[in-house]
């Protein structure tokens, strides 16, 4: 949110500069992010003075250009060389000096120098309107008031605003706050715990009167559950056109762009007191009647922006005796609107149902300034003040007069609520005790009504513009932030609970596991659990029936949870990818979310991401590809980290895997890894392989041992080593082989490993051929050649029994 400090300035008697209010607002919980320069006119017209022109010559080497002298206020004349063709001698005009900085069409800065324009010296120059960013015409020269003294500078002629502008931060629950008025209140009660008494100074009405009732628009609100109040009047005879300079310069200084007198008097009411409001064409609204009910679902409606839109059978609508006019506190119709040839219109103020607004817009994907304010709750009880504020500020830039009553439809009133607030509570929360008389004064001037104050603690009327404050610790928190968070003293003495992390709890093997992990180079990432319901179609593992759907989505793309943690991951290697960075190595801890017939479940992950170069080349090496056996010694590395031996490896169902792998432990599959299908990441823009490997951490912390690790001292006796070279069909997997070989000879077996694949020419169709490498060792003595034989033997027997392996 940007607040004007100029504006400010017109509610509250500020004693500081913006760099100093900006610090109070911070400490009053208003956080300000940055403080900008603003100008009326870019540069400020810095370097740019009145001029008097003394002599005009024609140039001797161009008909196009003169040379003129011109008095800027220095003393000595300056020649300037101008090729506008009405300059003349004896003119008062704009001159930007040497050095001085302009600004073109598109705000490109350039810059004046001295230099030489067909032989003859200029240093400086007679600008047109422009030139100097003060309007389009380009038919020549500004010419000035003949009375103006040289070297007056021009922005104190023409009265360029300078502002500061705050950034701030707000939270959501300020509400009250998202306005130059509720900005203002809460400075005032800064100021004044500092002991600075200050007035707000709020806005006059008491010009408004009706001029005729000529053009009445009656009003007819058929749900007021979803419009608690609502507000209108007429305005006829009025001229649409562009805003006075004061109206504009408000609203540029807010980032605003302005539209036309009536569309930015609207904006400014909802900047400065923070109630939107919207003005209708009144020749436009078919019967004379205002209808503020729902539409059936499916009705199309087209908005200003051009886009037609399904209306929803919730969302809330404006509409004529014929047709819809708004979305109600969201965004126009295309053909409701004020436009140049209006001439009366029928003005809008009102309060609607904040969690309606949120709906709508975000059902629409619409957000505007208005539904911003109206679906956090604004103000029910200054809709008639600002419509008459916005109703005089109207006929003072447009003209015309108020040609109808001022319909109030406010059938129930919104109370303010009460609250209690206990003194002791306040202090225990707080942490030291503020004195009673300062907390009532601090209530008070947040315009807070104190009715008692007894021994025990004080109550109050909250009003209904703070519908953040509905219990003691909401009130407890004003306090605070008013009083100075920084001003609570803290005991040098700190008190902490160390907790007891016993071996296997979720935290204490996460931690090692990422550990690990960073170890051998990767890095971890946090992604969002809630993601776009298009990835449904990239699986038949994820089911459109199986989503948990977000009731309030923040957009489309963010409207369900996940049901699976690889969607995510490849839109984080998107992002790097595109930005060069394509050698990653990520994991990442997360949940996964599953609306099953049986019931919701919640299911806790770990991930893993291998993309790019396991190892990048250099002198001495070239660039090494991390590949699929890469990311499965990964997964072995970790089963051995946590300790789950044991498990068997099979080829796994899961469909987003062009070569996958699942290994299994007690019949439960502890994970699934191997590369990703290409039309998967294609979907992703990513044209590189991408290993992924899913743990399902719920079943790792289930089967993992909690038995502490027995060290033992390296054997003294040597181990042998022997190889077999064996035919196998290719379906025959090395881990196996490899189970198969440990579960054969268990003593003195230590390692299995393959170091060589052989498939192609002199194999039989259907095989292929592994050379496995096995390590035997006896820790207590050597084992002799008839020992290791027989054990190779018992091998043998094996592979060839149950793979039907022979060797070669």
């Amino acid at each position: 949110m940007t607040i004007s400090y100029n504006w400010l300035k017109q509610f509250i008697n500020l004693p500081w500069d913006a760099e100093k209010t900006g610090e109070l607002l911070t400490d009053l919980g208003l956080e300000v992010e940055g403080i900008e320069d603003f100008s009326s006119v870019k540069g400020g017209l810095e370097g740019v003075v009145v001029g008097h022109v003394l002599e005009c010559t024609q140039h001797t080497n161009a008909d196009r250009l003169k040379v003129t002298k011109v008095d800027v206020g220095t003393g000595e004349p300056i020649q300037i060389v101008c090729g506008a063709p009405n300059v003349a001698a004896g003119q008062k005009v704009p001159v930007a000096t040497v050095g001085t900085t302009l600004y073109d069409a598109e705000e490109k800065p350039w810059q004046i120098k001295k230099g030489k324009i067909r032989g003859e010296v200029s240093e400086g120059m007679i600008c047109a309107e422009d030139e100097l960013g003060l309007g389009k015409s380009h038919d020549g020269i500004m010419v000035l008031d003949a009375k103006l003294k040289p070297g007056t500078p021009l922005a104190k002629v023409l009265e360029v605003e300078n502002d500061k502008v705050f950034e701030i931060g707000l939270t959501p629950n300020r509400a009250d706050a998202m306005s130059h008025w509720g900005v203002a209140r809460d400075l005032k009660a800064g100021l004044l715990h500092q002991g600075i008494s200050t007035k707000l100074n709020t806005p006059s009405t008491s010009s408004f009167r009706i001029d005729n009732r000529t053009l009445k628009i009656d009003v007819n609100v058929k749900d007021t559950a979803l419009a608690p109040r609502y507000c209108g009047i007429t305005i006829s005879n009025l001229k649409v056109g562009p805003s006075p300079a004061w109206v504009q310069n408000r609203l540029k200084a807010i980032g605003l762009t302005p539209i036309n007198n009536i569309v930015d008097v609207t904006n400014y009411v909802l900047h400065e007191l923070g109630q939107p409001l919207h003005a209708f064409d009144a020749s436009k609204i078919a019967g004379n009647i205002v209808n503020v009910k729902t539409l059936p679902a499916g009705t199309k409606f087209i908005t200003l922006d051009g886009i037609e839109r399904e209306l929803h059978k919730e969302d809330l609508m404006i509409c004529d005796a014929e047709k819809p006019l708004c979305i109600a506190g969201v965004f126009g119709g295309i053909n409701s609107g004020v436009t140049e040839s209006t001439t009366s219109i029928f003005l809008e103020s009102a309060y609607f149902n904040p969690v309606s607004i949120r709906k709508t817009a975000k059902r629409h994907s619409l957000s505007t300034d208005a539904s911003f304010r109206f679906e956090r709750g604004i103000d029910p009880n200054i809709t008639d003040y600002a419509l008459r504020y916005a109703a005089i500020l109207i006929i003072k830039v447009a003209g015309g007069q108020i040609t109808s009553d001022l319909v109030d439809i406010y059938p129930k009133k919104i109370e303010d609520h009460q609250v209690f607030l206990n003194f002791e509570k306040a202090n225990k929360l707080i942490g030291e005790e503020i004195p009673k008389e300062t907390i009532k004064e601090i209530l008070t001037s947040l315009e807070m009504k104190v009715n008692n104050v007894t021994e025990t603690g004080i109550g109050m009327t909250i009003p209904a513009y703070r519908n953040d404050v509905t219990r003691d610790v909401d009130v407890i928190e004003e306090i605070l932030r008013v009083y100075g968070y920084n001003n609570i003293e803290f005991t040098q003495k700190l008190n902490a609970s160390i907790s007891t992390i016993l071996p296997g709890e979720d935290y204490d093997v996460q931690n090692k596991i990422a550990l690990q992990l960073t170890g051998l180079g990767f890095n971890e990432m946090l992604n969002n659990s809630l993601t776009t319901p298009k990835y449904n179609e990239l699986s038949e593992t994820i089911k459109e029936n199986y989503n948990i759907t977000m009731l309030n989505p923040l957009s489309q793309d963010l409207s369900v949870m996940r049901q699976s943690m690889l969607f995510s991951g490849l839109e984080a290697i998107e992002y790097n990818s595109n930005r060069k960075n394509s050698d990653l190595k990520l994991f990442e801890f997360g949940k996964t979310y599953h609306n099953f017939p049986g019931g919701r479940t919640e299911t806790k992950h770990l991930s893993l991401f291998i993309t790019g170069l396991k190892t990048e080349g250099n002198w001495a090496s070239p660039d090494i590809k991390s590949n699929f056996f890469f990311g499965k010694g990964t997964v072995a590395a970790l089963m051995e980290r946590l300790g789950l031996e044991g498990y068997t490896e099979d080829s796994t169902e899961n469909d987003i895997f062009s070569e996958g792998i699942s290994l299994k432990r007690n019949k439960e599959t502890i994970v699934e890894f191997g590369i990703v299908k290409q039309k998967v990441t294609k979907e992703f823009d990513v044209d590189a392989e991408i290993f992924f490997a899913d743990f399902n951490w719920d079943a790792v912390l289930k089967q993992i041992s909690t038995k502490n690790f027995k060290l033992k001292p390296i054997a003294k006796f040597q181990a042998a080593q022997r190889d077999f070279a064996l035919l196998l069909d290719n379906s025959v997997r090395f881990g196996e082989l490899q189970n198969a070989a440990f579960s054969t000879e268990k003593k003195f077996l230590k390692a299995v490993t393959l170091f060589d694949v052989y498939k192609g020419k002199n194999l039989p169709e259907g095989k292929k051929s592994y050379a496995l490498s096995f390590t035997i060792q006896d820790e207590e003595r050597t084992l002799t050649d008839k020992q290791i034989d027989r054990i190779m033997g018992k091998l043998q027997q094996k592979f060839e029994n149950e793979f039907g392996a022979t060797l070669r």
